[in-house]
This record gives C-alpha cells, structure tokens and sequence, in this order.
C-alpha cells in the first residue's frame, strides 16, 4: 500500500439535530469547526439517518446496510457475529484500524472479542450512558480491562484519539471515535454539559420552532444540549489541530455525523423515536482527499451511504452486498449519478411501540405505523398511514396532512415510494391501510407537479 494512502476518522455524536449547526441556521455560534469543516469541505445538507434508534444505526454505519437486512429491528438486536464491519473492510485494506468510544452494538460489557472483530485497537464500551457520567467515565481495553477517563467524558475521547493519531502517524489508520454526548444521560434524564457551559447557553438561548410550540423538555435541557454540543466541537478542532500539527491534515479523511436528533419529548414522551426532521435530520459532511471544495449537495443522502462512500473515497472495493451509495460521483458532477441518485431517502423506525417506515424527499414526509405490537415480519406485516408534511411549507413538521382532501394524489406518489424503497431493501410487500381523507382542504392547493418533488 502506498503512504499516501489517506487515513480516515469517523466522528460520530449521538443524538445531535442538525439545526445545532451554524451551517444550517442555529445563531448560537456553537459549532464553529464543523461549519468551517462543512463549508471548505463537502456538506451533505440533507443528511439523514436511516434510524432514529441508537443501536440499528449504528449497525447500518457499520455494515453499509438498512438494519431490516440483519433483523435488528430495536436496540436490542445488535450486530450478528461474523458480520463485516467497515474496520474489516479498512483492516483487510492495511490499514491499522482503531475505536475508541460507545459501541452499543452488544449486550455486555466489556465487549467480547468476537462482538468487536475488525478493530485492531480497541478502547470502548456497550451503552455507555448507563455506566458511566460526565465527569466519571471509563471503558475497555483490547484485553477488557477498564481504562478510568479523567475529565470530561467528551475531552478524554478526544485525549485517546489523539494519541491513536499521533501513535500512528507513519502508517495508514482507520479510527472511529464514537461519542455519547450530546445525547442525555440515562442514569439521570439530563444533558450534562461540561462546568459552566450550561449556563452560558441558558442566556438568549435560540429554541428551534418546534421546540417553542410542542411542549416538552427543551426549556429546561436545551441549554446543557448545547453545552455539550459546543465542547463536541471543541474535540473536533483539537483533533484537527493534531492532524495539521503532524502533517497529516491534507492526507486524511474525516467524516462528522450522528446516529439520529431529538424532539426533546415533543413528539412523544421520549427523545428520538419518530418521523421527524427533528429526530432524522442529522449533521453530515466530508473533509480531506476527494472532498475538500466539494461544496454543498443537496441531494437525499442517508447514513447508510457513508461506508460505501469511504471505502470508495480509499479505493477500496465497496462490497455488492452494501445497501448504501457512494456520493463521490455527486461530487465530482457526475450528471448521470445526479439524475440516477434516489429523491427519498428510507427511514426505518422500529422499537415498540414505535414501529413505522419512512420517505422523506425535499418536499414531503410520508410514514406509517405498525398496526400491530412486535416486529415478527411473517405475519400481519401491516401498517396505517399516520403523517404526511409539506417540508415547503411546513418546515418544522407542524401541520400533519395525513386526512386532508387535497392531498389524497401526493400520499398515492409517496405511497408508491414507500412501497418501493422496502422492496428494494428486502422486507416483504407490507399492507398499508389508508386514513380516510376526512378534513377538508379549505383554500389549500398544490400544483400536481409538486407531488414528485
């Protein structure tokens, strides 16, 4: 393999809106080296996850692969033993593969050997937020012995990162680091962000317009939401610091996302489970080889594209099996690509009770919802409609128009869709059963060719 081979990071939040960024919108100047990363780099503005829970889409960044496709259809079905990982595929390349952080991905801790395979360098844990806090955080060693992370849990994953890169600047690295903040901390429902911070945000603190008008938590967490998204920030500037000050920034690839958002308890009575921007809409961009000045795409482009995107970035061969696409063509204006890349991105949702299926296109939001508890596909495979939005003129997902008249014809397009995208990933020809379009639509008219926007 050639030196000039790049290295990869993966930095991966959890829980993190995408509106938490200045790149789109929040004027709390709280992410300041993402939105430089976003802006010289290449920003996937509609970036969405495949799934709004904590362990499928970390199996789908993982694997390349919808979370249906393995049966993990909830957090508590992780990633099937002998399935490849991206550090498989990295590893098999010679690259010397690390993970440092939240894996959630089994059921115990520390993490057996077999559940981890494709990582050489290994300082993680399952469910993080249920054993460790703030400011007493630990995790496992690649023998599973507990390694203690003094200071802030997000500043300790940085200092180990940091000395991955630096151990390994002559050779060719796949790191992931896998972060627990900004998601809240289990052992105590809060957002606990680093001292101080939290009450720099409380002061003109900005509250996205589904946050003002759905009660829920945001008035009280929004401010240690922010806290803990700014110090991410922080970690990421360090991190690139290191890569500039080791010669190192120019030859290396580094992704920013998260596994989904959070409605703070708006949309339900807990934080991410749902259809919504608010819980799908995630912070994506690339910087380094092949993506520096690739400017901002607006292309539907979803979670599950970031692994076959990689691997191709790093001329690896991006296995038939993979699901997602690789993007590099949409940044290279490659038209053909332009015109063949999907106009929905698939959203799968599933962990009682909150069992549906999504299509999100620039224009309109479409879903439905299990009619029956579980999640056994071989019998009543059947869902309801539940919500439609014009994303247009609705952007904050506030009007739901599932059983208004006037858009009988756009649920038919988007119905199709649906229908579509799941053939495509495998499930079986769900029944979905149609909400009687009972309001009436009033004044509200759409020209026909907005359906298929």
């Amino acid at each position: 393999m050639s030196k000039q081979q790049p290295n990869v990071i993966i930095f991966f939040t959890d829980q993190q809106r995408a509106d938490t960024t200045g790149v789109h919108g929040n004027p709390m100047g709280i992410t300041d080296n993402f939105d430089r990363m976003a802006i010289t780099g290449t920003h996937c503005y509609n970036g969405f996850t495949c799934q709004p829970v904590c362990v499928p889409a970390r199996l789908s960044l993982q694997t390349g692969n919808y979370a249906s496709h393995y049966g993990s259809y909830n957090n508590g079905v992780g990633l099937p033993l002998g399935t490849p990982t991206l550090g498989h595929y990295f590893q098999d390349a010679g690259y010397h593969t690390g993970y440092i952080g939240k894996w959630h991905l089994a059921k115990e801790n520390p993490v057996p050997t077999e559940c981890r395979t494709g990582y050489d360098y290994w300082l993680g844990g399952n469910a993080v937020e249920s054993f460790s806090d703030a400011y007493a955080s630990h995790l496992y060693d690649n023998d599973g012995n507990r390694v203690d992370m003094p200071g802030y849990r997000a500043d300790s994953y940085a200092d180990a990162a940091i000395k991955f890169i630096d151990k390994n600047r002559d050779k060719p690295f796949f790191l992931m680091t896998s972060w627990l903040e900004p998601h809240f901390q289990n052992t105590s429902d809060d957002f606990p962000a680093p001292e101080g911070y939290e009450e720099k945000y409380a002061k003109n603190c900005w509250t996205p317009p589904d946050l003002q008008t759905i009660d829920g938590t945001a008035p009280r967490h929004l401010p240690g939401y922010y806290g803990m998204v700014k110090r991410l920030d922080e970690c990421l500037g360090r991190i690139r610091d290191t890569l500039r000050s080791l010669d190192l920034l120019d030859n290396t690839i580094i992704v920013f996302t998260s596994d989904h958002g959070c409605h703070f308890k708006t949309r339900n009575r807990e934080y991410k489970r749902s259809c919504h921007d608010s819980s799908t809409r995630i912070p994506l961009a690339f910087s380094g080889p092949g993506f520096d000045q690739g400017g901002r795409l607006n292309e539907m482009i979803s979670l599950v594209d970031v692994p076959p995107t990689l691997l191709d970035a790093c001329n690896i061969s991006v296995p038939e099996t993979m699901q997602g696409r690789s993007i590099l063509p949409l940044i290279n204006r490659d038209q053909t690509a332009k015109e063949n890349w999907p106009e929905e991105v698939l959203i799968e949702f599933c962990d009682n009770p909150f069992i549906g299926r999504v299509v999100r296109t620039h224009r309109w939001t479409y879903s439905v919802k299990r009619t029956v508890a579980g999640n056994d596909v071989s019998k009543d495979w059947e869902f309801t409609e539940e919500y439609l939005y014009d994303n247009q003129a609705d952007p904050w997902q506030l009007d739901n128009l599932i059983n208004n008249q006037s858009f009988i014809k756009v649920k038919k397009v988007m119905r199709e869709r649906l229908l579509k995208r799941m053939a495509e990933t495998g499930e079986p020809k769900p029944q979905i059963i149609i909400v009687e379009s009972s309001q009436k639509s009033g004044q509200r008219l759409f020209a026909e060719k907005a359906m298929y926007m």
